[in-house]
């Protein structure tokens, strides 16, 4: 099985388009492209807490990536640690199993989750 995180890099600004179209040349009218990285879930038990934090290192490799090495003829990131955060959490969101949104909760606060749209586990949210 295997999950992509993905983010959109911009030579202007992080972007939240989801159909994003390269255009080359001296004149960019849009210039935002998805860059994707495959992550392996192969051998890994989502239903056990070890699983899902091996996963959750796995998605926050892929979220560097991306935003860095993910496609070398782009112009950098303006903002590396919003572009990691925002693929990261994409990730989390699409995923949406309870171990690994707990994995993203031992590192991010629930306010962080909730301003990229991932709801808390119940018990997590209760505390």
């Amino acid at each position: 099985m295997l999950y992509k995180a993905t983010v959109l890099k911009s030579r202007w600004a992080l972007c939240a388009a989801v159909a994003c179209t390269l255009i080359a040349g001296k004149a960019v009218a849009a210039s935002d492209v998805t860059v994707a990285f495959h992550v392996k879930t192969q051998g890994l038990d989502l239903s056990k807490p070890a699983g899902a934090h091996e996963l959750y290192l796995r998605l926050q490799y892929a979220a560097r990536h991306v935003c860095t090495e993910g496609d070398q003829i782009l112009a950098p990131v303006a903002d590396l640690n919003a572009c990691t955060e925002k693929a990261l959490a994409n990730a989390i969101r699409s995923i949406n199993r309870p171990l690994l949104t707990q994995a993203y909760l031992s590192t991010h606060t629930p306010a962080q989750a909730a301003a990229y749209g991932i709801e808390a586990p119940p018990q997590v949210a209760a505390k």
